[in-house]
């Protein structure tokens, strides 16, 4: 009881204020006091508004730049797959192309030709074709009419070529100009450049002239070109000359080539 006394007055105090504000209002007496507040309460309210506005606006920001960063990994991942995909698509085009190609130069029907992928490239070409294939040790390997080297090493899944330009290589060869002809034999130097040696000196040959395999090594067909003449090389007191020739292709440029089989 001791308690409900102080409420109890509190209550009416805050009643009877109420009334006196509602009465003084409705007589027009607090509007200056009402203005007062408005202009001590607007600033504040103001402040309060932008505030709340900028905090919107951040957080539409925020979202968005989210959603963007979103949506452009998205569209990265798709570009990417697409990119990969056309060029997994180029690169089967080019393959296609090249198989069509060699069947022009070299007849399937008397030749088995095995197609392979360079998929290294050292000392020596390795290819992504071994017995399983039926790929065996010094078979020709061709790309159109050109001679690219030989089988030296095979594995149930891969195999190693020895190129044309390789130190070791050696093959028999005579090159065709406009009514002359020579023969020798073309041998592979450390670089780029093959060296035809053991021309007679009689023998015409001249720059530009194009050198083709003879086909005495028994794997080697006869006819394949080797090369393109570069420059001569000759002594007048000597039997033999020789010549510089550069092959007509780059076999870093090779999408497929063609094992010779059985």
């Amino acid at each position: 009881m001791i308690k409900a006394v102080p409420n109890l007055q509190i209550f009416l105090i805050l009643f009877f204020a109420s009334l006196a504000l509602i009465l003084l209002d409705s007589l027009n007496l607090l509007s200056l006091p009402k203005q007062w507040a408005f202009y001590i309460t607007n600033p504040v309210s103001f402040g309060l508004y932008k505030s709340s506005n900028k905090s919107i606006s951040q957080l539409n920001f925020v979202f968005l730049a989210r959603f963007a960063a979103q949506e452009n990994k998205a569209l990265k991942a798709q570009l990417g797959e697409l990119l990969s995909e056309n060029a997994t698509l180029r690169k089967r085009l080019s393959e296609t192309e090249a198989q069509i190609s060699q069947e022009k130069y070299i007849d399937a029907g008397t030749y088995n030709l095995i197609a392979a992928r360079p998929i290294g490239l050292g000392r020596y070409l390795k290819i992504d074709q071994g017995q399983i294939s039926k790929v065996a040790q010094n078979q020709a390997v061709v790309v159109n009419d050109n001679y690219v080297g030989k089988i030296i090493q095979v594995s149930e899944k891969a195999s190693l070529i020895q190129l044309l330009t390789d130190p070791d290589s050696k093959v028999s060869a005579f090159s065709i100009g406009k009514e002359r002809r020579a023969k020798g034999v073309l041998l592979g130097q450390f670089g780029t450049d093959l060296l035809m040696d053991k021309i007679l000196h009689e023998e015409e040959i001249t720059v530009g002239d194009l050198v083709y395999s003879e086909g005495t090594e028994g794997f080697l067909p006869r006819g394949l070109i080797l090369g393109r003449v570069k420059e001569v090389l000759s002594r007048e007191n000597e039997i033999f000359k020789q010549a510089k020739v550069e092959q007509i292709f780059d076999i870093r440029d090779l999408e497929l080539v063609f094992v010779i089989g059985e």
